[in-house]
C-alpha cells in the first residue's frame, strides 16, 4: 500500500466550438460550474473545423478519439490498465484507452461504500465521472465496481461500434429520437443532472467516453458519446431512461 499524491483541480473557464459526427453543427459553451448551471448550445451550422477553447484555434484530435468537444461534464467506464500517483488509465470494452486525472477534491466509492484513491487497483472495472477534454478525464467521482466479465461482449451486446480511424460511421438507429431533435441545438449541463445521465448512457452503451450533455427543448438529455463509430447521440429521458441511440 502506498499514499498516492493527488492533483489540485484546475478550475477552466472556456468557450469551447464543438463539431458532432455526420451533419456538421457547432455548439458554443462556456464555463459550467459545480452547481449544474447550464450554457448555451447554438445553432447547426455547417463548420468544419473545430476550435480549442483555450485559444480558439483548430484543435488536434488526440489520442486515436474521434474527439471534436472542448471540456464539459461526461465520463467513461472500464478496466484500469495502470495506476500512478496522481491517477490511473482504463480501456473501455470498446477498446478506447483513457487517461483518468485525480483532484484533492475527487470522491471515490467501492460498490455503495465510500472508498479512497487507494482502492483503486489494476484489474478493476470503474465509472469515472468527471469533465472531459479529449481522451483526458478530470474525475470529480470514481466508482469501483462489480467485476462482470463482460468486456468487449458488453458492448457487442449493446451494438456499439468500436472506433476505427478512417472508417466511416455506422449511420443507424436504435429506440425514439426526439421528434424536435436539432444536432447542435440545446443547452448544455453539468453537475448531478449530468453525471446521471452519463451514468444511464454508459450502462446502456458501454465502451465509449461521454464529452458533454445537453438538454433539449423537450426537457430530455442527449448525451454526446465520442471513441466509438456507433452511436454518437445517446437520448436520456427526463427520469434518466435511455430511450434511443444514432
Amino acid at each position: 500500500m502506498f499514499s498516492r499524491r493527488l492533483t489540485k483541480p484546475i478550475a477552466i473557464g472556456a468557450a469551447a466550438i464543438a463539431i458532432g459526427g455526420g451533419t456538421y453543427g457547432i455548439v458554443g459553451a462556456t464555463a459550467s460550474t459545480s452547481s449544474g448551471a447550464a450554457t448555451t448550445a447554438t445553432s447547426p451550422s455547417t463548420a468544419a473545423t473545430s476550435l480549442s477553447a483555450a485559444s480558439g484555434r483548430p484543435a488536434l484530435r488526440g489520442g486515436g478519439s474521434n474527439a471534436r468537444s472542448g471540456p464539459a461534464a461526461g465520463g467513461s467506464s472500464g478496466t484500469v490498465d495502470s495506476v500512478s500517483t496522481s491517477g490511473f488509465t482504463i480501456s473501455t470494452s470498446a477498446g478506447q484507452k483513457v487517461t483518468i486525472d485525480e483532484a484533492s477534491s475527487t470522491t471515490y466509492q467501492n460498490g455503495t461504500s465510500s472508498s479512497s484513491a487507494s482502492a483503486i487497483a489494476k484489474g478493476d472495472s470503474v465509472l469515472v465521472l468527471g469533465t472531459t477534454s479529449g481522451t483526458t478525464i478530470t474525475a470529480s467521482q470514481v466508482v469501483v465496481q462489480p467485476t462482470n466479465g463482460g468486456g468487449s461482449a458488453a458492448s457487442s451486446a449493446a451494438g456499439v461500434v468500436p472506433f476505427q480511424r478512417g472508417a466511416q460511421s455506422t449511420s443507424k438507429q436504435a429506440g425514439q429520437i426526439p421528434a424536435s431533435y436539432s444536432q447542435g441545438s440545446g443547452t448544455i449541463v453539468s453537475g448531478t443532472t449530468a453525471n446521471k445521465a452519463t451514468e444511464a448512457a454508459l450502462a446502456a452503451y458501454p465502451g465509449g467516453i461521454v464529452d458533454r450533455v445537453v438538454k433539449l427543448s423537450n426537457g430530455e438529455y442527449e448525451v454526446h458519446n465520442i471513441g466509438v463509430n456507433w452511436p454518437h447521440h445517446i437520448f436520456v429521458s427526463q427520469e434518466f431512461k435511455v430511450v434511443g441511440a444514432n
